[in-house]
This record gives C-alpha cells, sequence and structure tokens, in this order.
C-alpha cells in the first residue's frame, strides 16, 4: 500500500518529524525494556520458545503489553548491550549457517617477500 503525503493529514515538515521521533524513541525504549527483560531472565515470562527467535524489539513490546494488561512492573531499561549477550535465531536452519559457516577477517597488510 503506496501513502500519499495528503493521506497522512500531517501538512508540514514539523509535524512529522515530531512523529518520526516519537516513532523513534518508541523503538529504542522497546528495545531497552526487553534487553532489561532478558538482563533480569524474564525473557520465559514474553517468550516460552527460546529458540523461535524474538527480537529485543519484540520481547520489549510484549513485556509492555504485560504491563499495561497484566500488571508487570515496568522495568529500568538499560542501556543498548555493546554485545548481545545470547543472540536470537528466526530459525534452526538460521542457527546452523552463523554456528558453521565460515567466519572471514579482514587483510589490514601483506608483505611480500622474494
Amino acid at each position: 500500500m503506496h501513502l500519499k503525503s495528503e493521506d497522512s493529514r500531517l501538512r508540514n515538515a514539523k509535524s512529522l518529524e515530531r512523529l518520526y521521533l516519537i516513532a523513534a524513541l518508541t523503538l529504542l525504549y522497546s528495545t531497552a525494556q526487553g534487553m532489561a527483560v532478558q538482563v533480569a531472565g524474564l525473557r520465559q515470562q514474553v517468550d516460552p520458545h527460546w529458540n523461535r527467535g524474538l527480537s529485543y524489539l519484540k520481547i520489549g513490546l510484549r513485556w509492555l503489553k504485560g504491563v499495561i494488561h497484566k500488571g508487570r512492573q515496568l522495568l529500568v531499561p538499560i542501556p543498548l548491550l555493546p554485545k548481545d549477550q545470547e543472540p536470537c535465531f528466526a530459525s534452526n536452519k538460521a542457527r546452523q549457517d552463523i554456528s558453521y559457516g565460515i567466519w572471514f577477517s579482514r587483510i589490514y597488510s601483506k608483505e611480500c617477500r622474494p
């Protein structure tokens, strides 16, 4: 579905910028909430199938839905982790592709000897 600029009913750039900012902050907060769920060891409450491969965003959104509908506590968001503690995979094939894949590294210099 293609949306025309008239369909959004936003008539100026400032309003559109605010909408994008709100969407970006929502994504960031939900992702940080998902990471907090993982670090707190509560992931199984929102993702009972560990190998399903939910992203931190989806985990966070499910947790926030539980805050509204199930009375869960809102967690203190944590900073984005520099390294994923437990990577998730969309399928077993994706997990195998990573596990059994060939890893390459960049060669920064090469010395040629005669």
